[in-house]
């Protein structure tokens, strides 16, 4: 039997690296160049979209089992930082970002990001983009070295999602208000993993995938809404059920440019939700 209808929503969460910012094309960018530094060809996508969303060590053994690298994976690490240190201050919002970010706001949605980038490399990508990261408050970003997602635990299982809605509900106890429920979460996800991790949580989902991605999965679109295209490797722990074809409790978006707030209850463009928040 599918789940009920979603209810209206009354919090967003969100991934960060190719769904908020243009990381992605960097990260590819950067495999790219050390690959070649090996004479190695260019990532495929039927490789990068098992990484992507995932926290470093369970990416990097999907990546090096398909690379062969002739190099130490300390070495291809310490080249990889390199890289990273010289591009990643160069990330730009994505097309519809700080619209999108803005009209929540506006309608007095609460929002949190989780995002697999640990500390160092978020602040690499985010300190010259602080009007759009100040929309999460500091106690609601929860990043890939949180001590408290349990290790193993990173996407797809539920962990992240389910602790960043709780960042929410601590503050709003705090305030007297009512807790948000997982149903009543939208998750913003590109990476098929990450929309596994907040069907796993019980949430809502948006998948907005790079063109790449998207065609790797062209005519499994409704497999990957409902968290089931199984993107886990073995040994990552995975234990609350996922959701079912068509069942209406994830939508997939070319852009996040002109968003249907209507579509999740969430009224007009003044409009608040339909919570007092």
């Amino acid at each position: 039997m599918a789940p009920p209808p979603p209810r209206p929503i009354l919090a967003t969460l969100f991934d960060m690296d190719g769904l908020l910012i243009d990381s992605e094309d960097l990260y590819t960018l950067i495999t790219n160049l050390i690959l070649a530094e090996h004479s190695r060809p260019p990532l495929p996508w039927s490789i990068k979209a098992q990484m992507q969303g995932r926290p470093g060590p369970a990416a990097g053994a999907i990546f090096h089992t398909w690379a062969q690298l002739p190099i130490t994976r300390d070495n291809f690490m310490r080249r990889q930082t390199e890289l990273q240190k010289e591009h990643f201050p160069a990330t730009q919002p994505l097309p519809g970002v700080v619209e999108l970010l803005e009209g929540l706001k506006n309608r007095g949605v609460e929002m949190a990001l989780a995002t697999s980038s640990h500390k160092g490399n978020f602040k690499i990508k985010t300190d010259h983009l602080e009007h759009i990261f100040n929309v999460f408050g500091p106690e609601h970003k929860v990043l890939g070295d949180d001590v408290r997602i349990p290790r193993g635990q990173g996407k797809p299982a539920p962990d992240i999602y389910l602790l960043a809605l709780h960042t929410i509900n601590t503050r709003r106890r705090s305030e007297g208000k009512e807790e948000i429920l997982p149903e009543q979460c939208l998750v913003f996800e590109d990476s098929v993993p990450g929309v596994e991790s907040g069907r796993r949580a019980g949430m809502q989902v948006v998948w907005c995938p790079h063109p790449g991605l998207r065609q790797e999965f062209k005519g499994r679109e409704e497999e990957v809404l409902a968290g089931l295209t199984g993107e886990f490797i073995e040994g990552e722990a995975v234990r609350e059920k996922a959701g079912e074809v068509g069942d209406g409790w994830g939508v997939h978006l070319e852009t996040l440019e002109k968003f249907p707030y209507e579509r999740f209850g969430l009224g007009g463009e003044s409009g608040k939700t339909r919570e007092r928040l």
